[in-house]
């Protein structure tokens, strides 16, 4: 065998590895923790179960039972590697002010089925599914259906504004709205080098997960909640902590610096998931269902 030839044959079997190594790489960075639910609801709910993508999502519903007229209620989406007992946070002070709760467990997550190809899409259209599972229920008034979404849960409740959902009002905590923050994340949780996989990661994921450059253009939040504002569609309250290491501050400026007068809230509470430990977050998060939900009984 010629020098040359070694050399060529050497080249393609180090692309080779190095290709296998960074789609293995990139099948654990798209396969979040399953985390299982380690706690029910202190009040009165419901077991419930629907589809999504053919897939059965499980979940919690609480209904309020002060009234026999529809009610307002209210959607909560958890973040990725997390599941509905982890945002209860959430669900019960929202439920002592009035409203009906709809928890649930995204795909890949908690006792929800399995999905191959997780991504922040595929959280868009749980939440679209849990919408419509709610919708059948008398206990609800379809005009009066709130979202408070965590993280990921944020950004998929963006994008189901974005697909027309009947979203009356929503607030995001700690929302990433790039896709390069998400893998950044995730790579630094799985303790792997940012150069040169928050790179290629995204390239290979989109490929594995056959989502058109097109579709991944259109899933733009900064776009979505500025046209959402232009046309006064939907309240939308954003919120995120000063503090928050996992998914920084950085991704709500980005949006005010394309929509300076949106509603928003910094925190100081530290970590990713401590945003209603701040002692402004529950007065200003009920205040802003209240107006936006009650005001249209």
């Amino acid at each position: 065998m010629s020098i040359l030839a070694w050399m060529i044959g050497s080249a393609g079997a180090f692309t080779g590895s190095a290709a296998a190594a960074l789609y293995g790489i990139t099948v654990k960075a798209q396969r979040p923790r399953l985390v299982p639910n380690e706690a029910c609801p202190p009040a009165p709910y419901e077991e419930a179960d629907w589809k999504s993508g053919g897939a059965t999502l499980k979940g919690w519903f609480m209904p309020q039972q002060s009234s026999s007229a529809p009610g307002p209620a209210i959607v909560v989406a958890h973040g990725w590697s997390s599941n509905r007992s982890r945002v209860m946070r959430y669900a019960l002070p929202l439920r002592e002010q009035g409203y009906s709760i709809l928890m649930y467990d995204a795909r890949s997550h908690g006792d929800s089925d399995y999905y191959k190809t997780p991504t922040g899409l595929q959280f868009r259209d749980d939440l679209l599914s849990a919408i419509d599972w709610l919708l059948r229920r008398q206990e609800v008034d379809p005009a009066r259906i709130g979202v408070i979404g965590h993280s990921l849960g944020a950004f998929g409740a963006v994008l189901a504004l974005d697909a027309g959902a009947p979203i009356a009002a929503l607030v995001t905590d700690s929302m990433p709205v790039r896709l390069s923050t998400m893998i950044g994340a995730e790579l630094r949780r799985r303790k792997l080098p940012q150069f040169p996989l928050a790179q290629l990661v995204p390239n290979v994921m989109l490929w594995r997960s056959r989502i058109p450059r097109s579709m991944l253009k259109r899933a733009d939040p900064v776009r979505i909640l500025n046209d959402n504002a232009s046309t006064r569609r939907t309240p939308v309250l954003l919120v995120h902590s000063r503090k928050d290491g996992f998914i920084p501050p950085e991704e709500l400026q980005l949006i005010l610096s394309r929509t300076p007068n949106h509603p928003h809230l910094f925190v100081n509470a530290e970590g990713h998931s401590a945003s209603d430990r701040d002692p402004a977050f529950w007065p200003t998060v009920t205040t802003f269902f209240s107006q936006s939900l009650h005001s249209l009984e």
